[in-house]
């Protein structure tokens, strides 16, 4: 499947990839696209559009792109999944809704890999689920000692 959102990455743009290359579409193909251009370019290339405005696989509410996956493809019967998604969505917006004590540093990591030079959004990706991939790691091992809520909540 094709998959389509806008142009320079960030943490939902990021993580969203992540989630569907390890959990729904092992052979995705992924566009990074000016945000003006994502419909037009998602109906051209046959591509489901995520992390845009008014899209099915965006943001709804306090919930995050991430989050919208999660639902929409059966997931939320992983307790690490959707605890990385309240990670996710504590760096992706104002951590009103979970006030995930991780987010924070999500966030900051994710600016970081903006200013490290990449040539594009997709080597930015590359670079960056080595994070996805601890932090998953992480909430296996938060959800294993029975701490679903993370390390730094009770």
């Amino acid at each position: 499947m094709n998959w389509i959102t806008r142009a320079r990455v960030k943490v939902d743009r990021v993580a969203c990839p992540w989630l569907i290359k390890k959990f729904v579409d092992p052979d995705a193909t992924f566009f990074f696209v000016p945000a003006d251009q994502v419909m037009a370019e998602a109906a051209r290339l046959g591509a489901i559009p995520y992390d845009v405005k008014g899209v099915e696989l965006g943001h709804h509410g306090q919930a995050c792109s991430f989050e919208a996956i999660l639902n929409k493809y059966d997931l939320t019967g992983n307790p690490a999944l959707l605890l990385l998604g309240k990670i996710v969505n504590g760096a992706d917006t104002d951590n009103t809704q979970w006030n995930q004590p991780e987010g924070p540093g999500l966030q900051a990591i994710a600016e970081g890999f903006r200013h490290l030079g990449y040539a594009d959004d997709h080597a930015i990706n590359a670079a960056e689920w080595i994070v996805y991939d601890a932090l998953y790691a992480y909430c296996q091992e938060m959800v294993k000692q029975g701490r679903p809520h993370g390390a730094f909540k009770d």
